[in-house]
């Protein structure tokens, strides 16, 4: 799901709504929760809406960056940054109140499936090929299957072929504790449960991004042993923050996609009574429920935790730097939820995680193109992905760089390209061996709902109430907060009276249409 160290969820991760907050702040009216760059708007400047907050040396970039747009196209941008914490709200009400920014960070973990209901974005698919540069770095396979409905609704920001939630741990502390190499789920708990033992670090830090991410998620949910041995599952949801149904494997084989509530998968509810233990055992932080990803990259970094979420992205290993600097002995080490590694096969929808979606009220959708065709050259890419060559990075080799600043840039939100991505130059071993795994697409199998993405209109309200509800019991629930008989009992209690039902019997006949067109 980052502006943070890359590893962090707030990158591409799985935003939980936040409460509380006045239209005025979601609007980011008054400068709440919205940083801009100091560009002024005008009809030759393009608004950009960017997650998280502008870093060390942006300024200077972004003068650099609008210097050489003004001298190609005509025109600047004027990036807006949000807040993590609010950019789920935020962004979404930016669109339903008429704002006329031109691009935005989106995703199904965010509010995609509503706004493409609403008709709130520019369908792109037919205008990529109007633009070489754009062109020639997305892989059509990669189009192909980001397509919904037959319609491509964003721009798929990915740097692999491949996207796999998975670990980032201290390897110096599980060789410490004569762990070593963590390859199994009953070593990395061992790992855990030694390190609350005998050292004075968080074992696993978790965000209020993540709480869906950790029982019931596709292909592995990230504490689901049963899922590290099966990895072979599909979940859907009509939204980010909705119900999570588990659809049937063989449907292809048999017609029925036959979508069962996540409580009944084989390994969910073991896996929620895990969690509840780690969380009562202080395996998991207790602030996982209102702690932003942000934090937990710099409580990470700062040696005060000992696992986090990491991605096959390749980038997860920039933290290590800034780790060193609070504990210099550090080594990082990425850990897999696969119990056959690399010959696993896990399904895969091949569906980006982020997309650069265009306002249908920009002030100009195609001048919105001319901008991610721009920043698919080589040299531009470089320049706002990776700031000012000489002064904030240096290349190393044909494939990586060194970053020589602070500076950085969530290019996931913009402009990554994987013909175009360059590997950091202090990239682990792990990472790199996970990184270029996830590049092929014949280590994965294809979910067989790949390319399927319900339609919320028909159960539009019915999805509202369920994550509300979801909202309300489902995130205690995940991260383990609360009991779990009693929990459960109170979630089933609140989604059927929201309208699970309707949710599941719509799902079933989108899926099982789905199928027979297949």
């Amino acid at each position: 799901m980052p502006a943070t160290s890359p590893a962090g969820l707030s990158r591409r991760g799985f935003l939980a709504a936040s409460g509380g907050l006045s239209i005025a702040a979601l609007l980011g009216l008054n400068g709440c929760g919205d940083s801009s760059s100091g560009t002024k708007n005008s009809a030759d400047t393009l608004t950009v809406l960017l997650p998280g907050d502008a870093k060390p040396g942006w300024d200077t970039v972004l003068a650099k960056v609008n210097e050489k747009l003004k001298n190609d196209l005509g025109f600047t941008i004027a990036p807006q940054f949000v807040a993590w914490s609010n950019y789920q709200q935020q962004s979404l009400l930016k669109f339903t109140a008429g704002d006329t920014f031109d691009t935005a960070l989106q995703a199904r973990w965010l509010n995609m499936l509503q706004l493409v209901a609403s008709k709130s974005l520019v369908p792109v698919g037919d205008l990529i090929g109007k633009y070489p540069n754009l062109s020639k770095t997305l892989d059509p396979q990669l189009l192909e299957q980001n397509k919904w409905s037959g319609k491509l609704y964003g721009i798929p920001q990915v740097n692999s072929a491949a996207r796999f939630h998975h670990f980032t741990v201290r390897q110096d502390l599980a060789d410490k504790l004569g762990i070593g190499e963590i390859t199994t789920f009953d070593q990395l708990e061992k790992y855990w449960y030694d390190v609350k033992q005998k050292e004075k670090v968080t074992p696993v830090g978790i965000s209020s991004n993540m709480p869906k991410l950790l029982v019931a998620f596709a292909p592995v949910g990230w504490l689901n042993q049963h899922d590290w041995e099966n990895p072979h599952v599909s979940v859907q949801s009509f939204s980010g923050g909705s119900f999570p149904f588990y659809l049937a494997q063989d449907g292809k084989t048999t017609g029925s996609a036959h979508p069962i509530p996540f409580w009944e998968a084989p390994g969910v509810v073991d896996a929620l009574r895990r969690v509840r233990k780690y969380y009562l055992d202080g395996i998991i932080n207790k602030d996982a429920l209102n702690v932003d990803s942000s934090t937990i990259g710099t409580q990470f970094e700062s040696g005060r935790i000992a696992t986090r979420w990491a991605m096959t992205d390749g980038l997860s290993s920039q933290s290590l730097t800034s780790l060193r600097k609070a504990v210099p002995a550090a080594q990082i080490a990425n850990v897999m939820p696969l119990a056959g590694g690399k010959s696993a096969k896990p399904n895969q929808t091949f569906q980006a995680d982020n997309f650069v979606v265009l306002n249908v009220k920009g002030k100009s959708n195609e001048r919105a193109m001319q901008l991610e065709d721009w920043v698919s050259i080589k040299e531009n890419h470089d320049l706002i992905s990776y700031g000012i060559e000489g002064t904030d990075w240096k290349p190393v080799g044909e494939d990586k760089f060194q970053q020589l600043s602070q500076y950085g840039f969530p290019g996931y939100a913009l402009c990554w390209r994987q013909k175009l991505e360059l590997k950091i130059k202090d990239i682990t071993p792990t990472e790199e061996a996970w990184f270029d795994w996830a590049q092929d697409y014949n280590n994965f199998t294809v979910d067989p709902y790949a390319s399927f993405v319900p339609d919320v209109t028909p159960v539009k309200r019915q999805d509202s109430q369920v994550s509300a509800a979801m909202t309300q019991y489902g995130n205690p629930l995940w991260i383990g907060a609360v009991d779990v008989d009693k929990g459960l009992d109170a979630l089933k209690k609140a989604v059927e009276k929201a309208g699970l039902a309707d949710l599941q019997a719509e799902l079933e006949k989108q899926a099982n249409a789905y199928l027979k067109g297949q």
